[in-house]
């Protein structure tokens, strides 16, 4: 008897320890690039990377910009448990609180994306976008970049002055602020039209996405004076998912998914850079493209007008001011602030 008893309770352990190991999570994240885009390509090896991990337990269906909600509504969509999660600049929800615009593209902040995934993986940033995003309902898994975004222009483009009077598509928040008091005219469009946008002469230029997918998608022949290496943009490309879920993962799968962010920011990186080298041996090489470097001085001007936007921007919220307050510290603290 004791025998059948002690038989007992060891399978019901065994049984429950491999109902545990055998639990499986299916999520439905959505993307803020369209299908085909380098972009996609490289988020859906993250999407396999993950399952491979996880032995299985853990899969998550990738879908393109638009494909539940538009670009700008996935964050609400998340934390209401529409979508899963989601990979997206950070900057399309600062009509919610500034502090997202500041903290997503703190415009002339980074000069390449080390400087960026330090802030957020070991300087606060990444405590301070759950704190943002706590109360939305949203759990920031981790940060990945498309690296320092190049500048597509149909009028020639040599500095600051040049901007004056430019039409340019940019996202809503703080790099809008910027460009206006650079004396530009923004254009709040999103990145699936700046293609006819361009061509119909909507706008001028447009703080679009690397420079080799810029190239890819045939931006350049339409706005034929780039920019390149940019001046002005590298995103806070988010990893978020609904937080009542996250919380539901076990501790392992959690792991799993900040461990696999990390690593897929390097890939963003990498082989987008790899890309651009490549685009811009092609782009130099076409007798129609010029492609515009700006010098040392021309960069140190409009950081320094970016940098007064910043200020004005923690003005506008308790959250903004606490961004601000992190992200001028941190500088300091690096030497990057001058």
């Amino acid at each position: 008897m004791r025998k059948t008893l002690i038989s007992a309770v060891m399978a019901a352990c065994l049984m429950t320890g491999t109902s545990a190991v055998a639990q499986e999570f299916q999520f439905t994240f959505q993307s803020v690039d369209p299908a085909g885009n380098p972009n996609f390509a490289i988020q859906q090896a993250w999407t396999d990377r993950v399952k491979e991990m996880s032995g299985g337990r853990l899969t998550i269906e990738l879908l393109p910009v638009g494909a539940v909600v538009e670009y700008n509504e996935t964050q609400e969509a998340v934390g209401s448990g529409i979508l899963d999660g989601h990979i997206t600049d950070v900057s399309y929800f600062s009509g919610k609180d500034p502090a997202f615009g500041l903290i997503a593209n703190p415009t002339g902040a980074w000069s390449s994306p080390d400087e960026m995934f330090r802030f957020i993986n070991y300087g606060g940033g990444h405590e301070l976008m759950n704190e943002l995003e706590g109360p939305y309902g949203l759990r920031f898994i981790g940060a990945t970049t498309t690296g320092l975004e190049g500048f597509v222009s149909a009028r020639p483009l040599d500095g600051v002055d040049d901007l004056k009077g430019l039409k340019v598509r940019a996202p809503e928040g703080l790099i809008q602020e910027v460009f206006a008091a650079a004396g530009a005219v923004p254009v709040n469009l999103p990145y699936s039209e700046v293609y006819t946008a361009l061509d119909k002469g909507v706008i001028d230029a447009a703080d679009s996405t690397v420079f080799s997918t810029n190239h890819q998608q045939g931006l350049h022949k339409v706005a034929a004076h780039p920019v390149y290496p940019g001046f002005h943009s590298m995103p806070l490309v988010e990893v978020s998912m609904n937080l009542d879920k996250w919380n539901a993962l076990p501790a392992d799968l959690q792991a799993i998914l900040t461990v696999s962010v990390r690593d897929f920011a390097q890939d963003s990186v990498a082989i987008l850079s790899m890309n651009d080298l490549k685009a811009y041996a092609e782009a130099t090489a076409d007798p129609n493209i010029t492609v515009h470097d700006w010098s040392a001085d021309e960069r140190a001007r409009f950081r320094t007008i970016a940098m007064d936007q910043w200020a004005k921007v923690a003005e506008r919220s308790e959250n903004a001011q606490k961004v601000y307050d992190k992200l001028t510290t941190y500088l300091k603290s690096q030497g990057l602030l001058n």
